[in-house]
């Protein structure tokens, strides 16, 4: 396994990760997934100020992603950023994912970030033991702050300090 910048050739293995996401889970709070383009258009956005890491095997195939993103507008958030993850299904559970967020956190920090947030849906007890096994601590709840499925959400926000 290694890692490596996104590119836009990435877009069409990273949304046949995130497409079922979408389409199957409150995971994302996205009601219909993106296109292949719209994925390439959010690389190259994300590109421009903010990491995208990806973990490929061997043969170079996608195994799952990581990036960063703007946390809020103001200036005074510009050392923060939101982080996202995710890992294609044949390699959930082999110990890929804390790497690959230690990939994108190492990059924040040469970057000159200084925290990390994450929004995890609930109940997802995936995303939280990886929260925990990357380092990041849980500091609140938002409650019922999403409709998916005909159903209200909770999600909570977790924190790393860089």
């Amino acid at each position: 396994m290694k890692f490596r910048s996104a590119t836009i050739a990435d877009a069409e293995a990273i949304h046949a990760i995130y497409a079922p996401i979408v389409e199957t889970t409150p995971v994302s709070f996205e009601l219909e997934p993106p296109t292949v383009a719209e994925v390439a258009a959010r690389i190259e956005r994300t590109l421009a100020g903010y990491p995208w890491i990806v973990a490929v095997d061997d043969d170079d195939a996608l195994m799952g992603y990581a990036y960063a993103s703007q946390f809020r507008a103001r200036p005074a958030y510009r050392f923060t950023a939101e982080a996202s993850i995710a890992v294609a299904p044949a390699y959930r559970g082999r110990g890929l994912a804390v790497p690959l967020y230690e990939a994108l956190l190492a990059e924040l920090l040469a970057r000159g970030f200084h925290a990390v947030v994450a929004v995890i849906n609930m109940p997802n007890d995936a995303s939280v033991a990886l929260h925990e096994r990357a380092g990041f601590r849980r500091v609140g709840v938002l409650h019922e702050v999403g409709f998916k499925f005909g159903e209200w959400w909770n999600v909570e926000v977790w924190e790393r300090l860089l």
